[in-house]
């Protein structure tokens, strides 16, 4: 029996840990890193209520620390993908059907095992398989997909309680019903947060799932299917494959109950994606929900009245946490001649007190990138400025891969405002500055605009308000995410909804309401009490 409305409140954010020296907090953390690495983990895809191995192993190594094996996993083909469709559909009715408060409480409850059981666990994942940090993991594997899970609760809980009005006579309701289908997500190897958001949001609204991650994620998206099921939820509600892109989306974009996509990845490969799901439109039985976050080429913009010391900080987190390896690092930067040789002189002094090094040693501030791919783009990239007169490196600029992927954190100045570093996407920890004269203030904010075809996030630094005012308005359409004297990095769910658009994506914000919505098909029903008995209306009376 249902006869109550339930409430989920607004949470609170998670608290961030700061796993300072001989802290609890830091022993247990570096306990669950040596347990894990003591361990060669045998990962299996998660299908229906199965866990499938096969025979094509793909072995994990820590990025920075290639010569050790975490582990295998299971590498799919289409008879796992197809089999995954399956258990979704198979699953869809019954999960669809699932009373809103019991649905919710699994991911709540996930969310609480993240927050205690699993926290440890899941940042050394993070750690081991993605080379993040013990705070840059704390604040995406543990923090943000606690917030995830807790805030979506919440936004969707606020979302079946809008109702429509009902006149005299007549009662209106509105049903938001799961899509007609399943659902595909693909994710990142850069957040564990969007790993597990992006299967989640939907299927908390009652769809189905089919997970694709990056195979550079597969360590700690593994340790997430793990909570799911201890959480209580239904086999085959989300379901863990691991294939090729190309495989999973020739497959999944012909069936005829594809209902949506939920993505993060590369402009050019969402761009393909949606050119195909186009072409089978007229094959579909509802029109598909395509949902992408992509790529981002970040700005910094610094107006001659900011303050210097305060850009030069924002630069270091904003360009080189996580090995600006984040879709809203700080990739280009424009600075005023009056205060561009103090920014520089505070940046390259700060940059030479950064270590670099394995996860292990909680000292290191930057890491590896991801994998070796990653690593030969950007030593190409800083290859390239070596031998151009179009651009030099003003601090960093080396590189080695002997024992895991480490590029130096560089900084490029350019001496044209559309060299290559300035205009391209890099994902790495590299910041390409452009010097602009202090007078052309105004005329600059042109080329901060219109040099790259995305517009995910893009800070500001200036003390003049009217001139903030100013900006803020000048680059309404520059970024989805705008900061004010701050890095373009961090968002925060709940405070901070994240999404860009151009070649950005979608901008359909997760962390609030407005990503929710895409998974939901409402329903209109009007129940009148005492219908008419005769067609005619009053008017087509005769005086």
């Amino acid at each position: 029996m249902n006869n109550a409305y339930f409430s989920f409140p607004m949470p609170q954010n998670e608290p961030v840990r700061d796993y300072a020296p001989n802290s609890a907090d830091a022993k247990n953390l570096k306990a669950a890193i040596a347990d894990l690495k003591a361990q060669v983990r045998d990962i299996p895809m998660y299908i229906g209520g199965e866990e499938v191995r096969t025979d094509n192993k793909v072995s994990i190594h820590p990025p920075h620390e290639t010569a050790h094996l975490l582990g295998h996993f299971s590498m799919g083909d289409e008879t796992h993908i197809n089999k995954a469709i399956e258990a979704a559909l198979k699953a869809r009715d019954q999960w669809a059907a699932t009373s809103w408060e019991h649905r919710a409480s699994i991911f709540l409850k996930a969310a609480d095992l993240l927050a205690n059981k699993y926290r440890f666990k899941m940042n050394a994942a993070t750690m081991l398989g993605q080379s993040k940090n013990a705070y840059q993991a704390e604040i995406d594997s543990a923090c943000e997909l606690i917030d995830f899970l807790r805030f979506n609760v919440h936004f969707l809980s606020q979302i079946y309680a809008q109702q429509p009005i009902s006149a005299p006579g007549v009662n209106n309701r509105m049903e938001y019903r799961a899509l007609e289908g399943f659902v595909l997500a693909i994710t990142p190897f850069n957040f564990t947060a969007i790993g597990g958001n992006l299967p989640t949001a939907p299927a908390m609204c009652g769809n189905v799932i089919v997970w694709k991650p990056a195979n550079t994620q597969v360590y700690s998206a593994s340790v997430f299917m793990e909570i799911l099921k201890e959480a209580g939820l239904p086999d085959g509600v989300i379901n863990l494959v691991y294939a090729g892109g190309p495989t999973i989306g020739d497959i999944c974009f012909k069936h005829k109950d594809f209902a949506g996509v939920h993505f993060t990845g590369s402009t050019g490969v969402f761009n393909t994606m949606w050119k195909t799901i186009g072409e089978n439109a007229p094959h579909y039985k509802s029109y598909p929900r395509i949902v992408g976050e992509t790529g981002g080429k970040d700005f910094v913009y610094a107006h001659p009245s900011a303050d210097a010391d305060a850009v030069a900080a924002n630069l270091l987190r904003g360009a080189f946490e996580y090995q600006g390896q984040k879709c809203s690092a700080a990739s280009r930067a424009y600075l005023p001649s009056n205060i561009a040789e103090a920014v520089k002189t505070k940046l390259l002094a700060e940059m030479k007190t950064l270590k670099m090094g394995p996860v292990d040693d909680f000292t290191n501030f930057v890491n590896a990138v991801i994998d070796e791919k990653s690593f030969d783009k950007l030593a190409n990239y800083i290859d390239g400025v070596k031998n151009s007169s179009d651009a030099e490196i003003i601090a960093g600029g080396s590189y080695d891969k002997s024992k895991g992927y480490f590029i130096e954190p560089t900084v490029i100045e350019a001496k044209k405002a559309d060299y290559v570093t300035m205009c391209e996407e890099l994902f790495g920890p590299v910041l390409t500055i452009y010097v602009y004269d202090e007078q052309e203030w105004d005329s600059i904010l042109d080329t901060v605009d219109r040099t790259s075809g995305y517009a995910l996030t893009g800070s500001i630094f200036a003390k003049d308000r009217q001139v903030i005012e100013y900006l803020t308005k000048r680059l309404v359409n520059a970024a989805g995410n705008f900061y004010i004297n701050d890095k373009p990095t961090g968002a925060v769910v709940g405070q901070q909804p994240f999404g860009g658009a151009r070649a950005s994506g979608t901008n359909d914000k997760a962390g609030s309401a407005l990503n929710l919505y895409r998974w939901l098909s409402a329903r209109t029903i009007k129940e009148t009490f005492v219908p008419v008995t005769n067609y005619r209306y009053p008017f087509h009376q005769e005086g």
